[in-house]
């Protein structure tokens, strides 16, 4: 039987990862869509090279890979060049994704986004668990882990979705505000619950 599939997201800092790899723990096959988004711009890849074409070889790094820094600041001042770029690759990332899920052999599959609700994402799968944390919280985890200052975290915090919206879209909520064993026997609940439903509802 075709494995249902459980999207899961959460605002930066909220442990969207950590949740994601205590899953694999338990052998339920997960693709992200961060990585997705980094294999489709990856030498040898069509869209690099169209990319390097629009703007100049000065997006491209000494080793021919992308330099997403440059790409970046290219875009993130310019709205359509930003458009530009998303036509392109947002398809190329669903269709990634899409052949990652279709290969799992679990009883449900995981697409990790922190963009499901913005991106609309959320509408390819059956079922959505929000990881969820207090702002604060977030901020904390981010600056740390980012060694970002607070401003820049406040900044993605702003254009990702509400707490509140993503919140509104949730199936599930596991609130990771604590320990790593505490994640990991959350985690093991809401698997054994999951593994009792049948195209991800009750």
């Amino acid at each position: 039987m075709k494995p249902w599939i459980l999207g899961l997201t959460g605002g930066i800092g909220s442990g969207k990862s950590a949740v994601a790899e205590q899953f694999g723990r338990l052998g339920v096959h997960w693709v992200d869509a961060d990585h997705a988004a980094r294999w489709v711009v990856e030498p040898g890849r069509p869209a690099l090279s169209l990319i390097a074409e629009r703007f100049g070889a000065d997006v491209l790094a000494a080793d021919g890979s992308l330099d997403r820094a440059v790409l970046r600041g290219l875009v993130f001042k310019d709205p359509e060049q930003r458009k530009w770029l998303e036509q392109l690759l947002h398809p190329l990332i669903r269709q990634e994704i899409a052949e990652h899920l279709a290969r799992a052999q679990s009883p449900y599959a995981i697409m990790v986004s922190p963009l499901l609700i913005e991106s609309g994402q959320y509408r390819q799968a059956d079922r959505v668990l929000v990881v969820d944390v207090p702002e604060e919280v977030q901020l904390q985890r981010a600056v740390l882990r980012d060694q970002s200052s607070e401003e820049q975290i406040r900044a993605i915090l702003k254009v990702q979705a509400s707490r509140d919206d993503r919140l509104r879209h949730a199936d599930d909520v596991l609130v990771n505000d604590r320990d790593l064993e505490w994640l990991k026997a959350e985690v093991e609940r809401l698997h054994k619950f999951y593994l009792t439903l049948r195209g991800g509802q009750e």
